[in-house]
């Protein structure tokens, strides 16, 4: 019998479907040694740190990741970085296989003047923040304003325009971060603006978040019946169907009858952002009208100015960099998922960029493993164990997140929470054991 060791780096849904993958192509004469590396003491990666706390049903698949985890042959290595505490150079060598499964962390820039100014905010920075990411538990997030603007037209834009719109109180009984539950039962912001530099026929938002905005009780959710009414028109008699189910989403929440709230959350299609001004702060944002010709989005020279304090760019992610590892146009220089000339794969969003929901994972991984399980050597390495180079470091392995993730979920459960996060390293490490 052969066995390979693999090493997967991330443990975020890409990094554990993979695993998955491998687990499931055992055979009696091929097995796999699976050492998933992390660089936070918490995986689970965008399960806990990048999905909304009100939607908890999501973040079930948890119980997917317990399992693969708690299955023979699998260690994790967390709170380990690599680039720091290990070089990839080390996993490359000693593996016979190392799969990148990162995803993508850098928000991209919009690229405008005034974006430096404080209250102009990442969504790659402020979804963390909400969500107890110890790298960005203190954040600074100027609430203290009547009007944020969100820029972008996608679920992570819907997602930190519902966060802020939404009346705090329903995120009581969610694993909220403490901090930032505190921010938001204290922030000013009573209307939110969701801006899209395309039509609602292009929106990337999927309908079932959109169906879920009638649900906000104390909200005020506002799109322009018109605006959806010219967004089918120019889709055509035969829209795809992703997009006749989104336009037909937003038609329910642009017909719903009006209601009274002190909390408004809105939709505005076809505005590009130009400037930010401020002084010291974000004060307002300019935005260019567009219209779409011949199926194209162009400027109409039109500008709309929106006074706010703060402004979130969700307009998409990068893969921060690994060293060893090539990287193209913010992802990992691939092809089918592997990196040619050699034992380096990639799953999830470090292959194929910012793209699909979380079950989109499985399948990528799934085909990405086939064809590493089809280019395996003969022979495997051999060649000693990482943990060897790890002496001396504190890692936190299976049973010390298990002793994490029960100290967060009996705190939660005193609280009618789902758990409460740590989200300070320290802090994790203790609660670990460690």
């Amino acid at each position: 019998m052969a066995t390979f060791r693999i090493a997967i780096v991330g443990a975020g849904p890409a990094g554990y479907f993979a695993a998955q993958a491998l687990q499931n192509s055992a055979t009696e004469d091929q097995t796999f040694l699976i050492d998933m590396i992390e660089r936070l003491p918490t995986p689970w990666g965008l399960v806990r740190s990048g999905v909304a706390p009100d939607h908890p049903k999501i973040k079930t698949v948890s119980k997917v990741f317990e399992k693969i985890a708690t299955t023979e042959n699998f260690r994790l290595f967390a709170n380990v970085e690599l680039g720091t505490d290990l070089h990839s150079s080390d996993l490359v060598e000693r593996y016979d296989a190392v799969v990148i499964a990162t995803g993508s962390s850098l928000g991209r820039a919009l690229g405008i003047p005034g974006e430096e100014l404080r209250g102009s905010l990442s969504a790659a920075d402020f979804v963390p923040w909400y969500n107890g990411h110890p790298d960005f538990a203190s954040l600074d997030v100027p609430l203290d304003c009547d009007t944020a603007v969100v820029i972008g037209a996608g679920n992570v834009a819907m997602d930190v325009a519902r966060m802020l719109a939404l009346d705090p109180h329903e995120l009581d009984t969610s694993d909220t971060a403490d901090h930032a539950l505190s921010a938001l039962h204290n922030s000013s912001i009573r209307r939110v603006i969701l801006c899209a530099r395309r039509g609602a026929e292009n929106a990337s938002f999927t309908s079932p978040e959109l169906r879920e905005l009638s649900k906000l009780e104390h909200t005020n959710v506002i799109i322009n019946k018109n605006e959806i009414q010219a967004a089918r028109e120019r889709a055509g008699t035969e829209p795809e169907k992703d997009v006749k189910s989104n336009l037909d989403a937003m038609s329910l929440v642009a017909e719903k009858d009006a209601t009274n709230n002190e909390r408004t959350f809105e939709f505005e299609f076809l505005l590009a952002p130009l400037e930010i001004h401020g002084t010291g702060r974000v004060e307002e944002i300019v935005l260019g009208v567009n219209k779409v010709m011949e199926g194209k989005v162009v400027a109409t020279g039109e500008t709309k100015t929106i006074k706010c304090g703060l402004v979130i760019s969700a307009i998409g992610y990068e893969a921060e960099a690994i060293e060893g590892v090539p990287y193209l146009k913010g992802k990992v220089a691939n092809t089918d998922g592997h990196v040619e000339g050699t034992n380096l794969y990639a799953v999830g969003w470090a292959k194929r960029g910012p793209s699909g929901v979380i079950g989109t994972n499985k399948s990528d991984a799934s085909e990405v493993i086939k064809l590493l399980i089809s280019q395996l050597p003969a022979t495997p390495k051999n060649k000693g164990d990482v943990a060897e180079l790890l002496k001396g470091h504190t890692v936190v392995t299976q049973i010390h997140w298990e002793a994490i993730n029960g100290a967060e979920v009996a705190q939660g459960e005193l609280l009618g929470k789902p758990r409460v996060k740590a989200t300070e390293r320290h802090e994790l490490l203790r609660l670990g054991g460690l």
